[in-house]
């Protein structure tokens, strides 16, 4: 089976399953959103949608955020992992976000990369799913998935990356994104793919 034959199996199979994916991550603004994808490392989603409600009641913005300090905001992310690192970066992205941005998420790559914490994964996440710009963020789901289906042979998630965004539409790779993470959640974990994993089955033949 070519490539492109493999490529399009497997978008068929995740339209069939989640012809709508939501995002995961609960938020209402592009600054939520960013700091739910920041606590995000090394965390559950559902870990981190358990812990904002109380974070996002007392710094919900960036000027709230910025007005406190990293062991101050700590007691509400404790539970996340990496607290004390993304403590600091939170505060110090909030601080830059108020006297550069004016209390605005940037909507660029470049200027999203550059806030503490921020790597291309998270910009990718935030670009596409708070401003609509065509992005494919590769988390370890993706990265394994896309290798375990064979659309990609990359060692690294900037390989990955350039490899599925070759294979699909832009207009495409944000709802793929949703998809490749709700089925690997759901269908063809880590530790093995169930008997309910309908592309590996399809693959295999």
């Amino acid at each position: 089976m070519r490539i492109t034959q493999r490529a399009a199996l497997v978008a068929a199979e995740l339209d069939r399953a989640f012809p709508e994916p939501q995002v995961p991550l609960k938020h209402r603004d592009a600054f939520t959103l960013l700091v739910a994808v920041m606590l995000s490392a090394r965390c559950t989603d559902a870990r981190v949608n358990k812990i904002t409600p109380a974070l996002f009641e007392v710094a919900g913005n960036p000027q709230a955020m910025a007005a406190m300090e990293p062991h101050e905001l700590r007691p509400f992310i404790a539970t996340c992992g990496l607290a004390d690192s993304k403590a600091l970066h939170l505060v110090q992205t909030a601080r830059i976000l108020t006297e550069r941005y004016g209390c605005q998420v940037p909507k660029s790559f470049e200027e999203l990369e550059a806030l503490p914490g921020v790597g291309h994964k998270t910009a990718s996440v935030v670009m596409n799913q708070a401003f609509g710009f065509p992005a494919f963020p590769v988390d370890t789901h993706i990265f394994r998935l896309a290798r375990l289906w064979a659309l990609s042979s990359g060692h690294t998630v900037q390989r990955v990356e350039t490899d599925l965004k070759r294979l699909y539409p832009q207009d495409a790779w944000g709802k793929l994104h949703l998809q490749f993470i709700l089925w690997g959640r759901s269908f063809c974990p880590a530790r093995g793919c169930n008997p309910c994993c309908a592309i590996c089955a399809r693959l295999r033949r």
